[in-house]
């Protein structure tokens, strides 16, 4: 990965201007600059042709002055340290704009699950897990899904972890399925929570949302429960662009009356790559990969991975785009940040606008705490509450201050991380 494109150094510039406009002084900025702990490492697997593979994983935690580390667990061909450094730090502000009592943690494994045996996945699970066991648990460093991982995936790995402890944690790990200690309205809560950020800003800026139209990018989890969420909501989403499962490239899948995401889920794999030819048979139009920055929209919604709204996409962004919402962790560089702000386009982000899945993992936690699992509606009437609080929080310091969302968001998160760091004495 290129410099320009290195998530980690994207992540400490945008935490440095916050820093600076907080006066933070310089051994507050190292620490929390920096993860205070990481580790790498390998993981052996006897794969199905009898050959052993050596794959490399990771897991680094940022900040757990508030509380466990948290933060979900990758499996992808092109992870790199950088970018779960980066997920790591993003995971720290996360949790603390939201004000929940987590810290920042990510992982990884270089991988392609798309090329593995579910046993051979499980091995790789469970060699995790024997790599970080002393470094984890319920009360040190709690993981969870993320791109290419699932509940199963999160079942394998607390197997394992008990195995290896000898107890019974449901709480180690989130996004577990239901009926194991995973928690109702989970699969949705991410993509739920982009979406009550959406509703809340909409509002601000006096637009209807009856009247407004989404471009999404991606269609994994986050967006298709944000395209199914802004529906509900009576929006109206023209087109997803994610990857095509035969040909193994992405593309733009446009419909002017509007993208059905139940019908494009039916046709797309686990992973969220839409089967090309049954989407045109369905009468789809299919368009290239960047297509969905160009469109007349007055919502678009980056839900895929980070560094994808760039500033050579940027200056395409048409007039009608009022609103930004990052359902994927870091999609903007500064350089496009730069144009969103001259353009004066609202840009709620990241780690604020996707962190309705790390307050439903949190839930979850509580949940197998007291042994009492509440609703599906119950669930989400709480994420609801906790997501529109944090939006306005950070909408109003915004508008106080007159910055950037985004400044604003950063503000807040870490200036309660950097407060908590005080008192424990670490700086």
């Amino acid at each position: 990965m290129s410099k320009q494109f290195n998530a980690f150094a994207m992540a400490q510039q945008q935490f440095d201007g916050v820093a600076e406009k907080l006066g933070l002084d310089a051994g507050m900025r190292e620490l929390l600059r920096w993860p205070r702990r990481e580790l790498h490492f390998t993981i052996p697997v006897k794969m199905d042709s009898g050959q052993v593979k050596v794959f490399h994983g990771f897991r680094v935690q940022h900040n757990d002055a508030r509380g466990p580390a948290k933060g979900g667990i990758r499996f992808h061909p092109d992870e790199t340290i950088d970018t779960v450094r980066a997920l790591a730090t993003w995971m720290t502000w996360k949790t603390s704009v939201v004000d929940i009592p987590l810290g920042g943690g990510k992982g990884g494994v270089i991988c392609d699950p798309h090329l593995l045996s579910d046993r051979e996945q499980e091995q790789i699970c469970r060699g995790w897990i024997g790599q970080v066991v002393r470094l984890v648990g319920p009360v040190q460093d709690v993981p969870a899904p993320d791109v290419m991982t699932h509940g199963q995936h999160m079942l394998w790995m607390l197997d394992e972890y008990e195995k290896i402890t000898g107890g019974r944690y449901p709480g180690f790990i989130t996004g577990k399925p239901v009926g194991v200690g995973g928690s109702l309205g989970r699969t949705e809560a991410t993509g739920y929570g982009v979406m009550y950020c959406v509703r809340e800003a909409l509002k601000r800026l006096s637009l209807d949302i009856s009247k407004c139209r989404a471009s999404i990018q991606g269609f994994g989890n986050v967006a298709q429960y944000s395209a199914k969420k802004f529906a509900d909501l009576g929006g109206k989403v023209v087109c997803v662009a994610c990857w095509d499962n035969t040909d193994k490239k992405p593309y733009t899948y446009k419909k002017a009356d509007g993208v059905d995401a139940d019908f494009l889920m039916k046709i797309s794999d686990r992973f969220g790559t839409v089967d090309k030819a049954k989407a045109k048979a369905a009468g789809y139009e299919v368009l290239p990969a960047e297509a969905w920055v160009e469109q007349e929209v007055e919502v678009l919604v980056p839900a895929a991975l980070e560094n994808q709204l760039t500033g050579e996409l940027a200056p395409k962004l048409k007039p009608t785009v009022k609103l930004i919402a990052e359902g994927a962790n870091g999609p903007t560089t500064p350089e496009a940040d730069k144009i969103i702000q001259q353009r004066k386009i609202m840009d709620i982000p990241d780690f604020l606008a996707n962190a309705g899945g790390v307050t439903c993992s949190y839930f979850e936690q509580v949940q197998n705490n007291m042994n009492f699992y509440w609703t599906r509606d119950e669930v989400l009437q709480r994420l609801d509450e906790k997501m529109t609080a944090a939006f306005h929080a950070v909408a109003d310091l915004a508008q106080r201050k007159e910055v950037y969302m985004r400044d604003a968001a950063y503000m807040i998160a870490i200036e309660r991380v950097a407060n908590a760091c005080h008192l424990r004495g670490w700086a």
